[in-house]
């Protein structure tokens, strides 16, 4: 059964990730960039990013500016991470073909599946963003994984590496609402 992972271990997650990046640099200031459109999903997150001085937080109106956004930061040498919801995946399909796969520039994603149902798979969710989530992404052969709990955050690493290493999009799907 799918669990809330806590926003703490998210960040720690992140921040991990960043420092890898940083590695060897000589600016470690921010430790890199997170990008949001406001996600009720993932808010306790977002919430607890707030708070922290080592990451810089910057929320966008729509997944279309994100993706441009976290684009430039890319291109200027700095670490990103995209946080949207599933509605904002479908949004903004066209700019994820566009500026990560076409123009090869590495974006990892945390999508939020609200509306999930604990106690379905996604691919039984009477709500049909939730269940239509993974099959867009498998469309466009977006590599993917689910985060169902707190076991599974190696993932958000994993798939942060895969969008570099394929110099294109990856996703982290988060299961259940952030604690």
């Amino acid at each position: 059964m799918p669990e809330s992972v806590p926003s703490s271990l998210i960040i720690d997650a992140f921040k991990e990730i960043f420092q890898a990046e940083r590695r060897g640099a000589k600016r470690q200031d921010p430790l890199g960039w997170i990008i949001s459109v406001p996600d009720t999903h993932q808010k306790s997150v977002l919430a607890a990013l707030d708070k922290e001085r080592a990451l810089r937080v910057l929320t966008c109106s729509t997944e279309d500016d994100a993706n441009a956004v976290a684009a430039g930061l890319y291109i200027t040498g700095e670490p990103v991470i995209v946080m949207i919801q599933h509605a904002g995946l479908f949004a903004s399909v066209n700019t994820i073909r566009g500026i990560s796969m076409d123009g090869r520039v590495p974006i990892f994603y945390m999508i939020g599946l609200l509306s999930r149902e604990k106690d379905k798979d996604p691919k039984d969710s009477r709500h049909s963003m939730v269940r239509f989530a993974e099959p867009l992404l498998d469309v466009f052969s977006i590599p993917h994984a689910r985060m169902e709990g707190p076991d599974d955050l190696h993932l958000i690493s994993e798939y942060y590496r895969k969008s570099r290493e394929r110099k294109g999009p990856a996703a982290v799907l988060v299961g259940l609402e952030t604690a």
